[in-house]
């Protein structure tokens, strides 16, 4: 790899980090501002304004034959991801929902290793297990609320969001980045409208705040955002996009550390540390050369 080529995939890396960090404030708004005990309104409200917002602006619609796949990925990214993310959020204390999100990364070198028979690297495997090691060190408390429904919907969105990354290389249509992530937003969000209208309770009269927050988890969390991971997931490998999800929940806790006054202890530190050594490792080897086992797809960019 070139020394032009290096510093291009670096800021591929910078930029689709920005999306992990905006997703890190999902926990404190929903814990802090939004109305309580409503999951699928507040996904349905965080992806649907925004697909419907990137649909009419890119203004492409995409081949006959791609749709059943871009549903799948809809489901997998958005749909499903969103709504287990939401009941995550609101019956776990974000270290135990962020400590399942960071098995991310294994999920993903598992589907490569699996379906594309490229063994991971060894430094990329070890600082996955290291990145798990350190959120579960910086973020887990003896008095951690061990909810069940909560646990398995973080582990089920989990899976989702792996299989999505992973899929999204594969399968994405010959569509610009806006389209791809509008379309997905849409699907998305359409199969959460008969379920939040189902099984959540009605949003009482919002304030100015909840408004806002609505509109920050839309525009900046899901339009903004997901643009930056698809475009990601076009130019970096599945791995190393995935493991930069670890910095979402390490978002969360600087976020609680400077509005909440919750406080880090040197075991958190040094758990902070771990978990950013793991995500440069994960990049460090995945810009490495290595022998295609199989012809790689183009995809347009």
């Amino acid at each position: 790899m070139s020394a032009k080529q290096a510093t291009v995939s670096w800021v591929d890396v910078l930029i689709t980090a920005l999306a992990p960090a905006i997703w890190g404030s999902t926990y404190i708004v929903t814990t802090e501002l939004l109305p309580p005990d409503r999951p699928f309104t507040a996904a349905l409200l965080r992806t649907l304004p925004a697909g419907l917002l990137l649909v009419l602006y890119s203004r492409h619609l995409p081949a006959r034959a791609s749709w059943g796949r871009l549903a799948v990925l809809a489901a997998l990214n958005i749909g499903f991801f969103q709504a287990l993310l939401f009941i995550a959020a609101y019956r776990l204390p974000g270290g135990l929902a962020a400590v399942v999100g960071a098995l991310q990364p294994l999920l993903v070198m598992g589907l490569v290793w699996s379906l594309d028979h490229r063994q991971p690297a060894n430094l990329a495997l070890g600082a996955g297990v290291v990145g798990v090691a350190g959120m579960a060190a910086l973020l887990l408390s003896p008095g951690a609320v061990w909810d069940p429904l909560g646990i398995a919907a973080a582990l089920v969105g989990t899976a989702c969001m792996a299989a999505g990354t992973y899929l999204a290389r594969r399968w994405r249509p010959e569509v610009s980045v806006l389209a791809f992530t509008g379309w997905q937003l849409l699907l998305g969000g359409l199969l959460l409208v008969p379920v939040a209208w189902s099984l959540d309770p009605p949003l009482p009269s919002l304030s100015l705040t909840q408004v806002l927050s609505y509109a920050y988890l839309s525009i900046f969390g899901a339009l903004l955002a997901y643009v930056l991971w698809f475009r990601g997931i076009a130019r970096l490998t599945p791995v190393a996009v995935s493991s930069l999800g670890l910095l979402s929940p390490l978002t969360a806790v600087i976020l609680g550390w400077a509005l909440l006054g919750q406080s880090m202890d040197g075991v958190s530190l040094l758990g902070m540390v771990a978990v950013l050594g793991s995500i440069l490792a994960v990049q460090w080897a995945s810009s490495a050369p290595a022998p295609a086992a199989v012809t790689p797809v183009q995809y347009q960019r």
